[in-house]
C-alpha cells in the first residue's frame, strides 16, 4: 500500500534569496541531521543568464535501523538522488528526490517547493509532498515502514531548526540581505534560453506528487521542511502552517498531511460547499487519522446533511413551544478551557411527556439544532480566546432522575439520537460532567453505554451526591462565578426548569404518524385486563441475585394495586379449565393468574415491595434489585373500596361476575425487562443495593434503609 504525505504551506518571514542562501549551506553535509552523512554532485546546469540553476546530488544516508535488518539487507548506507531546480527569475526552487538503494523493492518519491508568498514578496512559502511504496523487503515490510515513518517525521520536525540555524549563521556573518537576480543585457539567444527555462520551471511547478512518505529524505526533509512563522489566515486552496496551529491545534506532520489530503480530495470530488477544516479534522480524529475510514464516514455524513438540510436548521426551523417550555437544557457561558458549556437538567425533564407530545423526530431535530449551535459557538470562542476550540462541555444534572426516564420508547429514542450524533458530530464533546447521579443511574448507563463510542466514554466524569463540590469536582473545570444557582452556585441559569408536560399536549400515535413522527410503541407493550378478584400476574425467573427487574406500565382504565412477590418455587403454569379460571382472554387483553389459592403469604411466597396504588391514567416506571434468586411475580390487582373488600364470592365466581360488570374491569399496558447482574454490577460505584428509594419527578428522593432491596418507582 502506498503511504503518502503532504505538508501544509509553511511561511518564512524572510525573502526568498536569503532563504536560498541558508538552504545552500546545508550541503555537502548537515550537522543538524546526523543521518545525512554526505553528498556528491553528479550533474549540474546553469543558464547563460544565471537565472536557472539545476544541480543533481547523490546523498548518502545512515538510516537508524536495527543492525540485524542492515545485515540482512546487506547495506550500511542508503543513497538518494536529489535534483534541485532553482529559477531565480521566477524566485522558485523545486526539489525532487527518489531512492537509489533498493529501488526495485522500495519506491520513495519526494517533491518540495519554495516560492514567494503571494501576498508579501518578502516572505517565502514552502510545501512538501512524498510517497512511499514498499513492494517487498525480505519479509520485513512492516518494520521498514515503521522505521521510515519515524525517520521522516523526525526530519520534518527538524526543518525549522535547520533554516533558523543557517539564517542565524548568516546574520552573525553580517549577511542579512541578498539582492534579487537581475537579467544581464538582453540578447536573442539569452531571451530564448530564458523563455525555455521559464517553461521548464512552470512545468515543474505543476508536478506535485502524492503525499505522505514514511521516510523520504530530500529537499526540505534533508534541509528545512518545516518553517518558522507563517501568516495567519484561511487560504482557499492551501493550508498555512500557522493557520493550522492557530485555528486547528498542534498536529503532527502526518496529521497535517491527512487533513490536507482529505481536504483536497473533497475539493476534487464534492462540488459545492466543502466542510470547514475543523469539521474535517473531527472525522479524522474519530478514526485515528485513517484517511479511508474518515473519508467514508464523512461522505455518509455529507449526504445525510444534504438530504435533511441540516446546514439550514438554525435559520429555518423554530422549536415547538413545548420544547422551549419543558426541555430543561440550554447554553451557559463557557468552561475554564474556553469550551462552550451546555447545561442539561435531565432529572427535571419529562422525557416521556416530550416524546408523547412531540414524537421522536422533533426531539431529534432539536438535538441536531443544539449541535449546530455548538459548532457555531466553538468558532466564536476560537476567535475570542485566540486558540483552537473545537468541542464543548456538557454538564448533566441528574437530580430527580427516576425510572420514569427509563420509559422504553424514550430510551429507544435516546439511543437513536446518540447514534445520529455519534455518526455526524464526532469529537465535538470535549467533556461530560454528570452530577448528582442517583441510584437509578446505573440502569440508564447500562442501557445506553454500549452505544457510545469508547473515545467519547472516556470523557465522562460522574459524581454522586454532593461529590462535585469537593476536590476534583466542578471547580476544576468551571469558574466559580458561573456555577449555576441550582448547583449551589452564584450564577443565575436561564435553562428552563422542565417539569411534567401536561397530558393535554399529548398526541396519539396516529396523529404523530400522520406528521411522519412515529412513536416506537408497536411491539414493546402488552395489554392485560384486570378484574375484580382476578389479578393479572407475570412470572420473572431470576438466576443471579442482584439482577434488576424493570417495569413500565400505563393504567388505561380503572384503579389498580401493583405488587411484587418472591417465591422459591415456581407457580404452576396456568390451567385452562372449563370455567377458564386461570386464563381469561377478552377483547380488551389477556388475564393470567399464577398464585395458587392455597398459597399463603409469608409461607409460600413473600412481598418484596410495598403495594403501590395507581389511579386511572397514571404512567408508572420502576425497578427492583433482586436480593435472592428464584421466582418473582409482578401483579396488577383490582383496587376495591374497603366496603367491597369483604366479598365472600369465590375467585372463579368473581371472575365470571366481573365479565358482566364493566365497572369491575381495569386495563393496563405494560412492558418488563430484566438486566442481568453481570451487566449491572460495576456500572456505577455509587449504587447502594441495600437501600430502597421512592421518588417522583417533582419531589425530592427519599430513602429507607429498612428494605433489603433497591427500587425506584415513580408515578405520574
Amino acid at each position: 500500500m502506498v503511504q503518502k504525505y503532504q505538508s501544509p504551506v509553511r511561511v518564512y518571514k524572510y525573502p526568498f534569496e536569503l532563504i536560498m542562501a541558508a538552504y545552500e549551506r546545508r550541503f555537502p553535509t548537515c550537522p543538524l541531521i546526523p543521518m545525512f552523512v554526505g553528498s556528491d554532485t553528479v550533474n549540474e546546469f546553469k543558464s547563460e543568464d544565471g537565472a536557472i540553476h539545476v544541480i543533481e546530488r547523490r546523498c548518502k544516508l545512515d538510516v537508524d535501523a536495527p543492525r540485524l535488518l542492515k545485515k540482512i539487507a546487506g547495506v550500511d548506507f542508503v543513497y538518494f538522488v536529489q535534483k534541485n531546480s532553482l529559477n531565480s527569475r521566477e524566485r522558485t526552487l523545486h526539489i525532487e528526490a527518489h531512492n537509489e538503494t533498493f529501488s526495485n523493492r522500495v519506491i520513495i518519491n519526494e517533491h518540495c517547493c519554495y516560492t514567494v508568498h503571494p501576498e508579501n514578496e518578502d516572505w517565502t512559502c514552502f510545501e512538501q509532498s512524498a510517497s512511499l511504496d514498499i513492494k517487498s523487503f525480505f519479509g520485513f515490510e512492516s518494520t521498514v515502514e515503521k522505521i521510515a515513518m519515524k525517520q521522516y517525521t523526525s526530519n520534518i520536525k527538524k526543518g525549522k531548526e535547520i533554516i533558523e540555524y543557517y539564517l542565524h549563521q548568516l546574520e552573525e556573518e553580517g549577511i542579512t540581505f541578498v539582492p534579487r537576480w537581475t537579467p544581464p543585457s538582453i540578447t536573442p539567444s539569452s531571451e530564448t534560453s530564458s523563455s525555455s527555462c521559464k517553461k521548464q520551471a512552470a512545468s515543474m511547478a505543476v508536478v506535485i506528487p502524492d503525499a505522505a512518505l514514511k521516510e523520504g529524505l530530500s529537499g526540505d526533509a534533508l534541509s528545512s521542511p518545516s518553517a518558522p512563522e507563517p501568516v495567519v489566515g484561511t487560504p482557499d486552496d492551501k493550508l498555512d502552517a500557522d493557520y493550522i496551529k492557530r485555528y486547528l491545534g498542534d498536529l503532527t506532520p502526518l496529521q497535517e498531511s491527512c487533513l490536507i489530503r482529505l481536504r483536497q480530495w473533497l475539493q476534487e470530488t464534492h462540488k459545492g460547499k466543502i466542510p470547514k477544516d475543523e469539521h474535517i479534522l473531527r472525522f479524522l480524529r474519530a478514526r485515528d487519522f485513517n484517511i479511508d475510514k474518515a473519508r467514508e464516514i464523512m461522505c455518509q455524513s455529507l449526504t445525510w446533511r444534504k438530504q435533511h438540510q441540516v446546514d439550514y436548521i438554525l435559520d429555518t426551523w423554530t422549536p415547538p413551544q413545548v420544547l422551549q417550555d419543558y426541555y430543561a437544557g440550554g447554553w451557559h457561558h463557557h468552561d475554564k478551557d474556553g469550551r462552550p458549556l451546555y447545561v442539561l437538567r435531565l432529572g427535571q425533564m419529562d422525557t416521556k411527556g416530550l416524546v408523547r407530545a412531540l414524537g421522536e423526530e422533533a426531539l431529534l431535530r432539536y438535538v441536531l439544532s443544539i449541535n449546530e449551535e455548538g459548532l457555531r459557538r466553538c468558532e466564536e470562542n476560537t476567535k475570542v480566546f485566540g486558540r483552537p476550540i473545537s468541542s464543548w462541555t456538557c454538564l448533566v444534572d441528574l437530580e430527580g432522575l427516576n425510572m420514569r426516564h427509563l420509559w422504553r420508547p424514550g430510551v429507544k429514542a435516546l439511543l437513536r439520537i446518540i447514534e445520529v450524533v455519534e455518526a455526524n458530530y464526532p469529537e465535538t464533546l470535549g467533556r461530560l460532567l454528570i452530577l448528582r447521579a442517583p441510584r437509578v443511574f446505573p440502569v440508564l448507563w447500562t442501557l445506553v453505554s454500549p452505544f457510545i463510542d469508547d473515545n467519547t466514554r472516556r470523557k465522562f466524569l460522574i459524581y454522586a451526591g454532593n461529590d462535585y463540590q469537593g476536590p476534583g469536582g466542578l471547580l476544576d473545570y468551571i469558574d466559580k462565578e458561573i456555577i449555576p444557582d441550582f448547583l449551589s452556585g452564584e450564577c443565575m441559569c436561564e435553562v428552563p426548569e422542565g417539569g411534567l408536560v401536561p397530558k393535554s399536549l399529548y398526541r396519539t400515535a396516529e396523529e404523530l404518524e400522520n406528521e411522519d413522527l412515529k412513536l416506537w410503541t408497536e411491539t414493546i407493550y402488552q395489554s392485560a385486563s384486570v378484574f375484580k378478584g382476578a389479578p393479572h400476574e407475570i412470572l420473572v425467573q431470576i438466576v443471579d441475585a442482584s439482577s434488576v427487574i424493570t417495569w413500565d406500565f400505563d393504567v388505561c382504565k380503572g384503579d389498580i394495586v401493583f405488587n411484587i412477590y418472591h417465591s422459591k418455587r415456581s407457580p404452576q403454569p396456568p390451567k385452562k379449565d372449563s370455567l377458564g379460571a386461570h386464563s381469561i382472554t377478552s377483547p380488551g387483553g389477556n388475564n393470567v393468574q399464577l398464585i395458587d389459592k392455597v398459597w399463603q403469604l409469608g409461607r409460600d411466597y413473600s412481598m418484596v415491595e410495598s403495594p403501590l396504588i395507581c389511579k386511572e391514567g397514571e404512567s408508572v416506571q420502576g425497578s427492583h434489585v433482586t436480593r435472592w434468586p428464584g421466582f418473582y411475580i409482578l401483579q396488577w390487582k383490582f383496587h376495591s373500596m374497603p366496603a367491597c373488600a369483604a366479598s365472600s364470592l369465590p375467585r372463579v365466581d368473581d371472575v365470571l361476575a366481573s365479565l358482566q360488570v364493566s365497572s369491575h374491569k381495569c386495563k393496563v399496558m405494560y412492558y418488563t425487562e430484566v438486566i442481568g447482574s453481570e451487566d449491572f454490577r460495576g456500572s456505577m460505584t455509587s449504587l447502594e443495593s441495600s437501600h430502597s428509594g421512592f421518588s417522583q419527578l417533582s419531589a425530592a428522593t427519599t430513602s429507607s434503609s429498612q428494605s433489603h432491596s433497591s427500587s425506584m418507582i415513580s408515578s405520574e
